[in-house]
């Protein structure tokens, strides 16, 4: 749901209890466990990191009975495609002449005494 490629989540907490992490292997004995096997309730904090993608997500986790049936989860707030790094902006710079310093070529049309 995130568009991460390398996550690893832990439990924002300050104990640094991974749940999930982006070393194969590491963490897969968690993956039949549930949230609730880790503490995690109501307004819990999730710390989800990709540095492959070089940006972080702070998850809040909340309790609801009111999800459509067969829907295990429901993502609240920034969609998607509006989460993950930034894209670079493109530079457009004026240079003249090698310069890169704002300067622009003379437009006089006089002599030249």
């Amino acid at each position: 749901k995130f568009a991460m490629v390398a996550p690893d989540v832990q439990i924002d907490d300050g104990k640094g209890t991974i749940l999930i992490s982006s070393e194969e292997g590491e963490t897969e004995a968690n993956n039949h466990r549930k949230l609730s096997d880790f503490g995690i309730r109501n307004g819990t904090r999730l710390q989800a990191d990709d540095f492959l993608q070089d940006y972080t997500l702070l998850i809040n986790v909340l309790h609801s009975e009111d999800l459509e049936k067969d829907v295990e989860f429901e993502v609240v707030g920034d969609t998607p495609e509006n989460v993950g790094p930034k894209p670079s902006e493109p530079t457009s710079k004026n240079i003249t002449n090698g310069s890169d310093d704002g300067a622009q070529p003379s437009t006089s049309t006089g002599k030249i005494t």
